[in-house]
């Protein structure tokens, strides 16, 4: 039974994880209808952040790192939205797409160029984010149980600003119908900034959750958390927020399953079996657990 419970933790705390950047790719989505695939160097701009003050202004405390890291996600999330995106609001989709991954690869090689991609680069974190509570037989991670405390309090907090505030309302409006809000006086530029910082900051809190997993940074620290959270998004239904949570739950509960059912020889292939699955459900499923259905016109032979 405590094996039990430390897997169900195990599941909660990854999927929390997935559900901070699904969260933060749905929210941009579903405003501006853009796929993000520059949101994983923002967690990599975070992450280089905190390791650069840590070599140069050596703070005493590590937990000081840990907010500038959470800020210096939100200001890339803004600078990427008013250099790159912004200029291309009004083309087609495909060029959105493409200038995602163009900013993911500049800001990528930058990296590259300056710090270099041979070996990690340690990054200390307040010690108390790896302390463990022992409860019966099962050990908790403090790290575990702050990953599940901020993913819900991060959904919380998102429905309460997108139901209880004149910029939430407007950025639901937004995501039924751009032009008719425009129409309506509000401002377009305050909308998509709004979604852009709120994306900002799920990445940071993301990121520092990353940083203390892996304790060390590189130029591809986010590329993988956020295909992921692309997975996760789109098994919960792109631009649904409930389904960004549930489908990076979904994912962590997939990922925690299969390393515990599947033989040692073939463990290796984990995230093989994982997408397989989700391949399966979006089968059943092509909009997602919590999508809407579109209608594309009858493609049969």
């Amino acid at each position: 039974m405590d094996y039990v419970i430390q897997q169900v933790l195990n599941a909660a705390s990854i999927g929390g994880e997935y559900a901070l950047l699904a969260l933060g790719l749905a929210i941009v989505f579903s405003v501006m209808g853009l796929v993000n695939f520059a949101h994983g160097e923002i967690i990599t701009i975070a992450g280089f952040t905190m390791y650069a003050l840590f070599i140069f202004a050596s703070p005493t405390s590590a937990w000081w790192l840990l907010p500038i890291g959470i800020a210096a996600a939100i200001a890339a999330a803004v600078t990427f939205e008013r250099v790159a995106f912004r200029p291309v609001r009004n083309a087609p989709a495909t060029t959105g797409l493409l200038t995602a991954f163009g900013v993911s690869i500049v800001v990528k090689n930058f990296f590259v160029s300056v710090v270099g991609a041979t070996r990690p680069r340690a990054v200390p974190t307040p010690d108390w984010l790896g302390s463990q509570i022992v409860i019966g037989g099962v050990h908790i991670q403090t790290l575990q149980l702050l990953e599940a405390a901020v993913t819900a309090i991060a959904l919380i907090a998102l429905l309460a600003l997108l139901r209880g505030t004149n910029i939430g309302l407007a950025m639901r409006a937004a995501a039924k119908d751009f032009n008719t809000v425009r129409l309506m006086g509000i401002r377009a530029n305050q909308v998509v900034l709004a979604a852009f910082v709120i994306s900002g900051l799920l990445a940071g809190l993301a990121a520092v959750f990353i940083m203390a997993r892996r304790g060390a940074v590189d130029p591809f620290m986010g590329f993988s958390p956020v295909l992921k959270a692309f997975v996760a998004a789109v098994l919960g239904g792109f631009g649904s927020l409930t389904g960004a949570v549930v489908g990076g739950l979904a994912l962590g509960v997939a990922e925690v399953l299969f390393q515990i059912v599947l033989p040692d020889k073939i463990a290796g292939y984990r995230d093989a079996f994982v997408f397989l699955l989700v391949g399966a459900v979006l089968i059943l499923r092509p909009q997602g657990l919590f999508g809407r259905k579109y209608q594309f016109g009858d493609k049969e032979g």
